[in-house]
This record gives C-alpha cells, structure tokens and sequence, in this order.
C-alpha cells in the first residue's frame, strides 16, 4: 500500500508518494482547490493510505478524500505533535509532505479524532454563539462608556426594556452624539437577535441529546456549558482513561520534569477555548450550590487567596472528569458515587 503525505493550501499544494518499501515514488506540485488536488489523487492508480495537518475546514477535506476509491485510510495528523516528532530547520511544502509520508510509512503519526459533519456543525455552532454574546457584551460596554464619558447616569436596569426606552429617548445637543447613541443601540439590538436566533437552534440539538440532560443535573452546569462539553467529547469511549480530558481541553499545568525535580508551569490551554471558559463559570456557580465542590475548592485553595485562580481550574478540571464518567456510564450527578468513582 502506497503513503501520501499531502501538504494542502487552498491554492497550492504538494503530495509526496512512497511505495511499500518507504521510497519516493512520486511527488507533485498541484496548483488549484481542493477539486483539483482530488481528481489528481484520484489518477493514482493503487491503494493508498493519505494525510495532512488538521487546519480550519479539514473536515471537508477528510470526507473528500474517504470518498476516493483506492483510499483504505485517511489521517488527520496533529500539527503541533508533528513539530515535537519531526524537528526540521527548513520548512518548505515539499518538506511538509515529505515529512507527513514518512511518519505515515512509519506508523508514527500523532493523528487527531475527527466528529462526524453534524457534531462539527454542531461545535461550529456553539462558537458562533459565543462570539456573538461577545459581540452583545461588547455593545453594552460601548453604550455604558458613551454615557459615561458625556457624564450621563444610566439607571440600573439599563437593559431592561423600560432602561433602553430610556436610552432611546435622551435628547442630545449635538447631532454627532445622536448618531452614535442610535448605531449603538443598533449594535446592540442585531447582536441580541441574532443571539435568540442561535440559542433556539442550539436548544433544538441540546434537547435531544441525552448527554445534555445527564450534565445539567451537575449543581452550577447549565445548558450551554452541558452542550459544549458533549460536541466536544462527542464519543467519550475514545478517551483511554478520564484523566486524559484534562489533557483534551488544555486544564492541566505544563511540567518540566527534570533531574527528579518538577516545575509546574500555567495550564496548557489546548483544545476549545470555549470549553475551558464555560467550565471556568460552572466551576463557580457549582461552589456556590454544592457542598462538595465547596470543600474540594477549600481543598486546593490551602488556606491562601493567592490561589483562588489555581483553585478554580483545579475545581474546573474535576468537573471535567465527573461529567466524562457521567457520559460514560450514563449517570446522572451524585455526590455519593459519581464523583468518588471519578477522582
């Protein structure tokens, strides 16, 4: 069986072919979209295993190329790990694939897990609502600093729709102000529709996964954080062990192991970010209504507040490991078992 390595661009890209004994065979340079990297993969006429680096949309590319005939096998492989593996002072196309098709020849690949098209849709989805609650905040914090700076006091429900009938109606002098209130409200306005749009959506899918519902029984997890967690788990069978989420989602600190000493360093922030920041929220929320979670935070905080930061990721990749047992063994949250059998 042939190994392609293919060092795909939108518009160039390089595939470098060996055979079954690891020689070059073939290597091209191919100009154009991914439609013409495929019918060019496609003259090939032998079976043949292929990959290339996980990037923005590689989902399509991976369908597209499961789809040709002589395809037994198609990786994503792991850019990051890929440096770590395969060190090289020189960086071209031509190295880039060479490199993908040894690794491939050598079965030494670090490849990454890819969902199926709705779990990514999904995933898209739920990133596309955190932006856009990010754009809603964004619009309150210009308005509150547009009132400010003219020295004008905002009632305390601003956002409330006596507060932005309020807001609509002052009256300013200067014609400038006038035009600036009213493309914020705008702003504002657009950002929250859009907003309702997305979450009806997204309680659509939320509502019908199991998972979901198991998750917001955790004391502090709400429906957005509880959708996240299952688009990106999606299949938790393929975590070896339930410590590897912590890995997954970029919860645990980096180390630097050395002469039998050991260096704890800021967490790694692999993975989603959007994960980590709702497990952050549901970590405080959960504190706050739940009395073992409580003492756990009590547990890392060590009696110093300089540690609260610490603490709460520590508290927040616990979660992590309770909601993965939880998945696995479908089980709703209980203090008693779930979490004794999660530690």
């Amino acid at each position: 069986m042939l190994s392609i390595g293919l060092d795909y661009h939108t518009k160039l890209s390089v595939i470098w072919v060996l055979d079954e004994n690891g020689k070059t065979i073939l290597t091209k340079t191919i100009h154009g979209r991914m439609e013409i990297v495929i019918e060019e993969l496609r003259k090939i006429k032998h079976r043949f295993r292929i990959c290339f680096e996980a990037s923005t949309g590689y989902g399509v590319l991976y369908e597209a190329l499961s789809g040709l005939p002589r395809a037994r096998r198609v990786i994503v492989a792991d850019p990051g790990k890929i440096r770590l593996i395969f060190q090289s002072k020189r960086k071209t196309d031509r190295i880039d694939a060479q490199k993908l098709a040894t690794l491939l020849f050598l079965q030494q690949l670090p490849h990454v897990y890819v969902p199926a098209v709705d779990i990514r849709s999904w995933r898209t989805m739920i990133n596309h609502r955190n932006r856009v609650s990010d754009e809603r905040k964004s619009a309150k914090n210009s308005i509150r600093a547009f009132l400010r700076h003219r020295g004008i006091v905002a009632p305390k429900s601003l956002w409330s729709k006596a507060g932005l009938a309020w807001l609509r109606d002052l009256a300013f002098d200067i014609v400038m102000d006038e035009i600036q209130r009213d493309n914020l409200v705008m702003k504002l306005d657009t950002a929250k529709q859009m907003l309702r749009r997305v979450e009806k959506e997204l309680k659509k899918t939320a509502d019908k996964h199991p998972g979901v519902a198991l998750l917001r029984t955790i004391p502090g997890v709400g429906i957005r954080t509880a959708e996240a967690v299952v688009a990106y788990i999606d299949d938790p069978k393929r975590f070896s062990r339930t410590r590897c989420i912590g890995d997954y989602f970029g919860m645990v600190p980096e180390l630097d192991a050395s002469a039998g000493k050991y260096r704890y360093g800021h967490i790694t922030k692999d993975g989603p970010p959007v994960v980590r920041k709702m497990i952050t929220e549901a970590a405080w929320q959960g504190i706050r209504h739940s009395a073992e979670l409580k003492a756990r935070f009590e547990q890392y905080l060590r009696n110093d507040k300089q540690r609260r930061r610490i603490a709460i990721v520590a508290v927040g990749h616990f979660l992590l490991r309770v909601m993965i047992t939880m998945l696995r063994r479908n089980e709703v949250w209980n203090p008693d078992l779930v979490v004794s059998r999660a530690g």
